[in-house]
């Protein structure tokens, strides 16, 4: 089997899927390559091809049509290490198991691995050059810029000639014509010997030389004006869609201070390593993705995930670069380099799943290479058919046919779908939520069911103390003694223990001789008493518990709860109940989601009884006790009656059935995984973040809906009203970029989302 490899480039002065159409046909024609990907939101081109790629022949190809060419930038979309070739394997085992006696129920799911293995090159270097961009500075420093300024000018001197010296007027404005029909012409063929002979740029070019045939110089001229100032506007309008992903780039900072020998000094912070340690100041930028090692502050990850709110970090917790330090001095770990820190790896996601092409999409770029060919055809019929058949006037049904070529370009419409599927990729990323592709997007909007994994996604992830029961002790006293019994211990429901303790301001006592009963309990000596914290049936089996605990006991196990007695010198004094309870916002998420027609359903592998309990609060359907293939087998079995399932988990434990599913979501953490093997990915663990992402998934889709109705629309009323004499190529022209700039603003709206 044929290895190939991929190189990644920028390509500046691409404003519409045209553009990227006649790049596509052109690169395809380059010996050795096997597939390209153009994608104008972006203004990438990925180049798949056998062997080495002639730099020279790509540069010159893509430049003869007016646009330029350069490698991939360095940690933006960069390929990562297992990009280049080297094959990784991310093994992910189950929820750590403790030999503890809490008895406690948590999901318990296989192992699963995963496995990429891709082949790809440095990009070539060296190419430059372009001839057709916007670019970073003002639009009237752009050569595309000054091209229209020189253009209307040249309009406005023959027109102001033409008034003084009537005689010779048509020579002032065929002059006029050729400033801004050259290069447009040059594009044309260019394009035409690239293998797309019906660009706009020919079609434009027909009819302007068709124009002057008919002594319509003056109109042709201003027709080319208005046609470049068209391309002007969707130049601006592109490059503003593409600024939303280019802006999270900027925001991680140039220089880090960088510590060495207990001294402190600037670098670049693209020049940092894993390993390096980092001064991190109060309202600084993180330079780079890390942890904590010193101190903690607030960390506002707006930037990153959307959340509005800070989040408090310390030592241990892991930082991103871009994020911003609140009012703590921090000392961080760096664990990733510039090219591979969580900014650069979502811009990498991003404009990649630009790059795919949505089925709609797919669908309009082959719809448009038959409409095209069609429409030069209509044209031609139009202006020979009516004089050799009902002996009409040759010059008006001569001008009517090319009107009508400018009314048949298909600009609009083939960037009715990409900027729209951009623009809503852009808005869910700089809200945290990732989509992998207009063809995720597209499934997303039509999903029926949505099957949720319990442990981390629609709960926290970890139990928290939810009951204090009092056999005699005061709740406090109770609390104190069991955190004094469960220092030191990471287990689950001890951390749960600790925790409330801390809230409550509580410091636990010392304890003298403690020790973990070997899957029994935990026991020790506190204050000269003898302590015992263990589940009702260990302390049972020690001494009775009596009917009224045991009754306590068993609604807090009806709902959903683990229960830890206390006991001191043989006798219980209390219980401390604990549930790994449903995020905040779950229940409001699941009722959105119902209002919206969205089925839900909960997958888990913990016991039935906790399942049940967490499913009756939240108010969805449970199945429990299941095991990974488990979990895959509903979504087949779900996707086999007909019906789109998206999986939402936490890309760990329930990979087969993320896989299985439609449309996989990996929710929580931005952890490589989730950002790696799953469809979507919500970096900030809301579940609320799943029916916005249905929302803008529909939202996308009618955008869409709503773009072709208005490129084809206005098509259908300006054919109508030229053959019947009303317009003529003025309105043409500005049917068809009107057309094109009112698209392209309508999908800009989804950035708002």
């Amino acid at each position: 089997m044929t290895s190939t490899t991929e190189s990644r480039y920028r390509v500046s002065g691409m404003d519409c899927a045209g553009c990227a159409a006649k790049i596509d046909r052109a690169v395809r024609r380059i010996e050795g390559v096997s597939d390209v990907s153009v994608s104008p939101t972006v203004g990438t081109m990925v180049v798949r091809h056998a062997g080495p790629l002639d730099a020279a022949v790509l540069e010159r190809k893509v430049k003869s049509l007016g646009y330029g060419l350069t490698p991939a930038p360095r940690g933006s979309a960069e390929p990562s290490r297992a990009e280049e070739g080297e094959t990784v394997a991310h093994a992910h085992g189950p929820h750590d198991g403790h030999d503890h006696a809490h008895d406690h129920d948590h999901d318990h799911d296989h192992d699963h691995e995963h496995a990429t293995s891709s082949q790809k090159t440095p990009v070539v270097a060296g190419l430059h050059g372009h001839d057709h961009s916007i670019g970073e500075g003002p639009w009237w420093g752009s050569r595309k810029g000054r091209l229209t300024l020189g253009a209307g000018a040249a309009l406005l001197l023959a027109y102001g000639l033409g008034q003084l010296f009537p005689e010779t007027a048509s020579v002032f404005f065929l002059a006029a014509l050729l400033v801004g029909l050259g290069p447009v012409a040059l594009r044309a063929f260019a394009a035409a010997r690239a293998g797309t002979p019906f660009s706009i740029e020919m079609l434009m070019t027909i009819a302007a030389v068709g124009a002057v045939v008919i002594d319509a110089g003056e109109e042709a001229a201003t027709v080319v004006l208005l046609f470049l100032v068209g391309e002007l506007l969707e130049g601006v309008a592109a490059q503003r869609a593409r600024r939303g992903i280019e802006a999270l780039s900027a925001l991680v900072p140039k220089t880090a201070l960088l510590e060495t020998d207990g001294a402190t000094r600037s670098v670049p912070a693209e020049t940092l390593q894993a390993g390096d340690r980092v001064l991190v100041r109060p309202g600084d930028r993180l330079p780079a993705d890390g942890e904590i090692v010193s101190g903690e502050s607030q960390i506002d990850e707006a930037s990153m995930t959307g959340e509005s709110v800070p989040v408090f970090k310390g030592v241990g917790a892991a930082v991103f670069a871009g994020t911003v330090n609140g009012d703590g001095t921090l000392k961080v770990r760096v664990t990733a380099t510039a090219a591979d820190n969580m900014i650069a790896r979502i811009v990498r996601l991003v404009e990649e799943a630009q790059e795919a092409k949505a089925p709609t999409q797919r669908f309009i770029d082959r719809f448009s290479n038959v409409y095209t060919p069609l429409v030069v055809l209509v044209a031609l019929l139009t202006a020979v058919l009516p004089p050799l058949l009902m002996g009409g006037d040759w010059g008006g049904w001569f001008y009517k046919g090319l009107a009508i070529l400018l009314i048949g370009c298909p600009c609009a419409l083939v960037i009715s779908v990409p900027a729209a599927i951009a623009s809503a990729l852009s808005a869910g990323a700089r809200r945290g939520m990732l989509v992998k592709g207009g063809t995720v997007l597209e499934t997303l909007a039509k999903v029926e069911v949505i099957a949720f994994d319990k442990t981390g996604t629609l709960t926290a992830g970890r139990p928290v103390v939810t009951d204090i029961l009092s056999f005699g002790a005061p709740e406090a006293e109770i609390l104190r003694l069991a955190a004094a019994l469960e220092t030191g211990s990471s287990h689950p429901l001890a951390a749960a223990i600790l925790t409330r303790a801390n809230d409550a301001g509580i410091v636990p006592p010392a304890v003298e001789g403690g020790a973990a009963l070997g899957g029994k309990g935990v026991s020790g000596n506190v204050e000269g008493r003898s302590l015992l914290l263990a589940s009702p049936k260990t302390i049972s089996a020690e001494m009775p518990l009596g009917g009224e605990i045991e009754a306590q006991i068993a609604v807090l196990n009806e709902a959903g709860k683990t229960v830890s007695i206390l006991a001191v010198d043989g006798r219980p004094v209390g219980a401390l109940a604990m549930r790994d309870d449903p995020r905040p916002d779950a229940r409001t998420a699941l009722a959105a989601l119902k209002q919206r027609g969205v089925e839900t359903l909960m997958l888990t592998g913990d016991n039935a009884r906790v399942a049940a309990a967490v499913g009756a609060d939240l108010g969805i359907a449970v199945r429990a006790d299941l095991l990974p293939a488990d979990k895959q087998r509903i979504v087949l079995d779900l996707k086999a009656q007909g019906r789109r399932v998206a999986k939402v988990g936490d890309g760990i434990n329930d990979a087969p059935a993320l896989a299985a599913a439609d449309v996989g979501i990996a929710i929580g953490g931005g952890a490589d995984v989730a950002l790696e093997t799953a469809d979507a990915a919500l970096l900030q663990a809301r579940v609320g973040d799943v029916p916005a992402l249905i929302d803008l998934s529909r939202r996308a889709m009618a955008n869409i809906r709503q773009n072709i109705a208005v490129a084809l629309g206005l098509k259908a009323v300006f054919l109508v009203t030229t053959l019947v004499g009303l317009t003529g190529l003025w309105p043409a022209i500005l049917a068809d970029t009107g057309a094109t700039v009112l698209v392209t603003m309508n999908a800009l709206r989804l950035l708002k989302s």
